[in-house]
């Protein structure tokens, strides 16, 4: 099972990310991401037995229970890409409200699960959404000029739960499926 930690947004934000992807849309070289899975990774798995999927509930249980975070509102808006300006593989929605909760349930969530054998994060922490994969730079002008001028805000969404997610790739793309929800308390 190829695993993630996500936290999902809301069917009812999936025209919003759509609008922002279309603000990009003649950049060339862009590979758009399907705005109906749009989420905020969590922690990347990776390749996981499934009987592996009890413990790692358990620990994103423990997690959030450590983490103190209830329920809150995030928004999403500003763009954003990684690693830089200058080359750019990821054009991304960032959150401008809620950043902080986002980053005290992310330092449990990762530090139970390099506890139980998964590999430690090699970059600091941002909570995005990815909206595009760069392969080529045809469109980089483009993309540079809208992440410098524009800041789009998508809307604001109650954050109550942690999944954990399968994706499956194929050849339309990646497939998302919650094997589990822990909620926040």
């Amino acid at each position: 099972m190829r695993l993630f930690v996500s936290v999902d947004l809301p069917d009812d934000l999936t025209e919003e990310v759509a609008a922002v992807q279309d603000r990009l849309e003649d950049a060339s070289g862009l590979d758009f991401t399907d705005p109906a899975q749009a989420h905020v990774t969590m922690k990347f798995l990776g390749e996981t037995p499934p009987h592996q999927v009890d413990e790692i509930v358990d620990a994103l249980e423990t997690a959030v229970e450590e983490s103190g975070v209830a329920p809150f509102e995030a928004t999403y808006g500003g763009l954003g890409v990684f690693p830089s300006l200058r080359y750019i593989s990821v054009v991304w929605l960032g959150v401008s409200d809620g950043e902080r909760e986002f980053e005290r349930l992310h330092a449990p969530i990762e530090s139970e699960l390099v506890d139980i054998g998964f590999d430690e994060a090699d970059h600091e922490f941002t909570p995005h959404v990815t909206l595009a994969r760069m392969n080529h730079a045809g469109g980089k002008d483009l993309v540079q000029r809208v992440v410098r001028e524009e800041s789009p805000v998508v809307w604001t969404a109650t954050v109550g739960e942690v999944q954990l997610t399968e994706s499956t790739l194929t050849s339309e793309g990646p497939v998302y499926e919650t094997v589990a929800s822990v909620p926040l308390e």
